[in-house]
Order: C-alpha cells, then structure tokens, then sequence
C-alpha cells in the first residue's frame, strides 16, 4: 500500500533553515508529482509546493516564493523541502502528498511539525 513518511521537522528560529523529508513507497513513484502542503494551527491545509514527476514542473505559493525549494530523488523515492528564512507564519503541520497542483492529492503522510519561534 502506498506510505508517505515525513521527516525533519522541529523548532527553527526567524530566519533559519529547515529540510523537510517524505520517503514514498507502495507505488511506483514517477507515476505522479509530489506536493507539501502546511497547515497552519486552526486554519485549513495549503499547497505551498508541488514538483512534476521529472522534477521538470515546479509550483510555489506565493506565501514561500523564494525562501522554499521542492526537489526529489526519483531513485531513492523522496521528495525534500528546503525552507530558508523562515518566518513565524510558517508555523504548523507539513503534509507530504502523492499528486498535488496538477493532480488531485490522493495520499497524505502523517505530517510534520514545524514551529518557528524566538
């Protein structure tokens, strides 16, 4: 069956980085983009990052334009989020998602937490 595991998230600073990790298995994993979304505490979860099946399409909501980076490893079956400058507005849940932007998200991870804060 098909599992996303996340991992990587935790407290950062205003400012700081955080890499974000999802490992895919149950599927073949070129059959479908790869998205995060995030979840902010009390609100509604958002796409805010979705790579095509080749790395060849990516999309960035304009809330991470420039801070984040979507990137995966077709080989090792993972999808990374790169977060840089991260701002206390970036606190919250982050879902790893099979499909996503192009595609409706069919399978979601656990989620991860990130909390920034001074």
């Amino acid at each position: 069956q098909v599992q996303l595991v996340e991992s990587g998230g935790g407290l950062a600073q205003p400012g700081g980085s955080l890499t974000l990790s999802c490992a895919a298995s149950g599927y073949t994993f070129t059959v479908d983009a790869m998205s995060w979304y995030h979840q902010p505490p009390g609100k509604q979860r958002e796409l805010v990052a979705a790579i095509g099946r080749f790395g060849q399409n990516i999309h960035y909501a304009d809330s991470v334009q420039g801070r984040f980076t979507i990137s995966r490893d077709n080989i090792k079956n993972t999808v990374t989020l790169q977060m840089n400058n991260l701002k206390p507005e970036d606190t919250g849940v982050y879902y790893c998602a099979k499909g996503g932007y192009w595609t409706s998200s069919d399978y979601w991870g656990q989620g991860t937490p990130v909390t920034v804060s001074s």
